[in-house]
This record gives C-alpha cells, structure tokens and sequence, in this order.
C-alpha cells in the first residue's frame, strides 16, 4: 500500500498558493481557510479513534464524498483530515494561531489542505524520518480517490500559474530611472607652508566647500545602463595660495574656471552595455575619464567621495591623463585576467581645425588586469596621449602643467598650443592580507615630448616624470564602512630633461597622508584627515606644507 500511495498522484507542495489561486479563480465560500502558522494541537476538535477510520467497510458506509458541494465538520472526510493534521501536522490555522474546525470548506478548499497532508506523509516516507501508519495510509488512499478531480484541477492550476510566473520574472522588464546623489561638506585650511612661487607665507584661512552629485542610472534592457552625472561645487583648490597641484584636495568642482560656483552642468554622461557575457562597451558622451571603464587597483579611489582626501592619494596619475568623450571595452579573459581599452577626445565636439574626434587632443589607455583572487590585484597600464595645450587638464601628470597663460604671453604664445605627446606607464597593486589589512601602490614613469619648438620659443626635447605611491588601508576598523588609511609616496617630480624651459626637480618631496573615514550611519561618512607634504615644489628651501580637512559624505 506504501508503493501505492508513493505512485499516487502528487501535486505542487505550495498549498498556500494553491489556496490564493483557486480564491480567485474558482467558487469559494467567505470562510476560506488560511494555511500560514503551524497550529497548536490544543486549537483543534479533539475525535475518538473509533470515530475515525478503522476498516474499509467503515469507509463503505459512508456517503461519497463526491456527492457532496461543501465538507462539513461532521463529515468523515473532514475528520480523517482532522486526524491526519493533528498526527502529522501537515496544515497551518489562521494567523492567530487558530484551525476553526467548526466551520465547512468547499472541496478545494479541502484539497489543497488534503494535498499539504499528502506532501508531508510523502516527505517523511522519502526521510524515513518517521513511521506512517497503515491505517494512515488506507485512509489518505480514499481520500484521493474522492476528492482526485479537484487534487487534478489545483495541480493544472497552481502548475499555470507556476509558469506564468517563471516567463514572467524571467523576461519582465520596463525602462526603470533610479536617483541617487552624494553630497560632500567638507572644511579645510592650510595648517603649515609659503607659496612657492612667491615664497610668501600661505595663507592659513580655513575654508567651508562643498559639493554636490546628482546620478540618473536609466536602463533599458535590465543589462545596459545610461549614467548621466550632474553636480555643482564651490571649491577651486589651494593652489592659488600655495602655488602647487601638490596636496590638492580631491573634492574639487568639475565646473571650468569662468562659471559660478554652485553652478550645475552634466559632469559625466555615458552609455554601458554587455557586447557579450564577457566583453562591456561603454560609450562616453561627455566628461568620461579612464577611471570610469579601468580597474584603478586600489582601495582608496572613491573620487573624493569617499576614501582618500588627496588627488594623488586617490589613484595613480596615469588614470587622469584621459578626459572627454570616446569609447572604452572591457573584456574578461577567463577568472584571472581583464583586459581594458579606451579612447577619449577632449575637444571631441569642437568642429574647428585641429579639434574633433580624431583631430584635436586626445588620450588612449590599454591595461591588463591580474586578479588570481578577491584578495591579490594586480595592473599593468599603458598610456598614450596628445595634447596642444600644454596648459590643459588632458596632461594632469606632466610638467606643462605648471605652464600658465601669463608665463606662456612674456614668451609671445598667447595662444598656448604648444602640441606635445606622452607615453605613460603604470603598475598598480592591492593585495589583501586578511580581512582588516590591504596593502598596495603603484609606480608610474612619463615620458612627454614637445613636437613643435613654436617658432623657437621651446626648445624640442623631453622630459622623463616619476611618480610612486604605497598604500597601507584598514577596512571596517572599528566598524562595518569604516576606512583608516595611509599613504606615502611622491608625486609626478621630473627627473630628467632636454627641454632648457623645463627644469629638473633636484630635491625629493614625499606626500604623506592619513585619514580616518567614519561611517556614522548607512548613509552618513566623516572622514577627518591631514596631508603632508615635504619640501612642495621639490625645492628643500620651501616649508613643508600641511592641510588638513574634515570631510562629511551624505549619500542617498
């Protein structure tokens, strides 16, 4: 009889949403049954053995079931079900806790709570986890056979809406716009350090910046993404009163120097979607970097959001040198490589001459990633880039930079293109030591050429630029979120040049930094911090340079 019953029609275990389903699509009286919580025995109507089912000639006296609209307390079928629950308890009551077992069920109604007993008898069948009586079975055997046409129908039933349900999760999808900002109170002021250019005393004002990131993230198929960046900010950077990049801090605003501050603009616009399982396409609209589609190694870069308060500290100068629009792939070779590629155009929509996609300055990067494990990261970065204003933000690590527009007019280029390009090289690494210690850094070598002596104001040359970092960070100290980090390094310094207006950096000046990122709340990060930086502008004869900021992050 055992085998019996195991052959026995069987039907989806989800009795409660058998009950739901057949509320709505079949005839049901007000008093429909609840499966929910598992009763207390005490809750239902306690029968006598010899009321229940002790012989088939019994069961043979008894009205068929099958004649029957509803099922009542005093039927047989009704109390063999009683009896099954309370032996097995296969059915739940109501959420109170209660069975209600003075009250009628329509039979399907009976059976979907005869179909929870059927699955519990055949669940400890299967475990042998527990005896099943003979006379147990007989009767869960007549109780199928009485009530097989509605057992027939919730199984067709509950096996539809199990279907629809599963195309439904699997292809539903409508283009969905989430919003999501990040804003960035920061104070900040120059403890210690002169100017210099000027070699006067810095001014030691302390300031109160702020910044603002709004982020719209579009999909339309449920893989690809539409990110557009919009933001405002009032802080411009010491650089003005110390005369150096050096130490700069990383929440600056994205704004170009001629618009107000707070002033909002779209920061970044771009355009993801997987090409394949393994390969990702971004397309960059505006204000891309190659930071946005590249692997930056390293546990600190939160662009100023979060983690480091310094740009250097942030990421490896190499990642700056692209800006604009283009396109970026990012391709996984196996579990343990990925490879990236991108190419950026700074004045990709200006249609004059030398500017354009392909035309005016651009940035190319190709980096493969070595990720063995979650623990052990390692990157090697090339990067090459053309530029024809050497005043420009597309050469962030070379020495034009400290070229201004004064300096460039007493030499008789007002315009300030002077076209040069830069090959880049970059090794980045973050391996994690335990769950509380990451070490890393990175190592960076520059090599920028000038292609024009500009009517003999340069001399045609280059310049060989360094620059290194070690990173010491441990995450959650403390608390879950939390950051305490280290850095140590030196920032781009030139070593070696051929060009007579580009002079060697002779001295050495380390950055050294440190900060403490508290995650107050989910949503709410305080990250106090100091910067130091010996002899800034590599010249020992300058005071060192001190900054210090307190930074709150609040993201919603």
């Amino acid at each position: 009889m055992t085998k019996s019953l195991w052959n026995s029609l069987l039907v989806s275990p989800a009795a409660i949403a058998a009950m739901l389903l057949i509320s709505a699509v079949l005839p049901a009286t007000a008093n429909s049954v609840a499966l929910e919580q598992t009763p207390s025995p005490k809750q239902f109507t306690s029968v006598p053995a010899t009321s229940r089912v002790n012989n088939s000639n019994t069961m043979a006296q008894v009205t068929s079931v099958s004649q029957l609209s509803d099922v009542q307390p005093t039927d047989w079928a009704f109390q063999a079900l009683q009896s099954l629950v309370e032996r097995y308890g296969c059915i739940a009551g109501y959420p109170d806790g209660t069975f209600r077992g003075n009250r009628a069920l329509t039979r399907y109604e009976f059976a979907a709570g005869l179909n929870a007993c059927l699955d519990r008898v055949n669940e400890l069948i299967a475990t042998a986890s527990a005896g099943v009586g003979k006379q147990d079975l007989a009767t869960l055997q007549k109780l199928q056979e009485d009530f097989s046409a509605e057992l027939a129908t919730l199984r067709g039933r509950v096996d539809t809406l199990e279907a629809a349900t599963a195309e439904l999760e699997a292809n539903q999808f409508s283009t969905t716009t989430k919003l999501s900002g990040i804003v960035v109170a920061a104070i900040a002021g120059i403890a210690n350090g002169d100017n210099v250019e000027t070699g006067d005393e810095a001014d030691r004002s302390v300031v109160f910046v702020d910044r603002a990131r709004l982020e719209f993230n579009t999909s339309f198929t449920g893989r690809d993404l539409l990110y557009t960046l919009v933001s405002g900010g009032n802080f411009r950077g010491f650089e003005p009163i110390t005369g150096t990049t050096q130490g700069e801090l990383s929440f600056l605003r994205a704004q170009d120097e001629d618009q107000p501050d707070n002033d909002v603009s779209v920061e970044t616009l771009e355009y993801t979607f997987p090409l394949t399982n393994s390969t990702e396409v971004l397309l960059g609209m505006a204000g891309v970097a190659f930071y946005d589609f590249t692997d930056t190694v390293t546990l600190f870069d939160g662009d100023g959001d979060t983690g480091a308060l310094s740009q250097f500290g942030t990421r490896n100068p190499i990642y700056n040198l692209g800006d604009g629009a283009g396109l970026g792939i990012r391709q996984q070779l196996g579990k343990s490589f990925e490879v990236s590629l991108g190419y950026l155009a700074d004045d990709h929509n200006d249609p004059a001459a030398g500017s354009g996609l392909f035309n005016g300055p651009y940035a190319a990067i190709g980096q493969l990633l070595f990720k063995p494990s979650d623990r052990f990261n390692l990157g090697l970065t090339y990067a090459r880039s053309y530029n024809s204003d050497v005043t420009g933000d597309s050469n962030n690590i070379g020495p034009f930079a400290r070229f201004d527009e004064e300096f460039l007019e007493n030499i008789g280029i007002p315009e300030s293109t002077v076209p040069s390009f830069s090959n880049s090289y970059g090794v980045e690494l973050s391996w994690r030591l335990s769950d509380k210690i990451v070490v890393g850094g990175w190592a960076g070598y520059t090599r920028t050429s000038l292609l024009s002596s500009v009517n003999g104001a340069f001399d045609r040359g280059s310049v060989d630029i360094w620059n290194y970092a070690v990173t010491l960070a441990f995450p959650d100290l403390g608390k879950e979120g939390n950051l305490l980090g280290f850095v140590f390094g030196m920032e781009p310094k030139v070593t070696n040049s051929s060009i007579a207006q580009v002079a060697e950096d002779d001295d050495n000046s380390f950055h050294i930094e440190g900060f403490y990122q508290y995650q107050l709340t989910d949503n709410i990060a305080i990250t106090p911090g100091v910067i130091w930086i010996t002899s800034p502008g590599f010249n020992n004869g300058n005071e060192d340079l001190v900054i210090g900021a307190l930074r709150t992050t609040f993201s919603f």
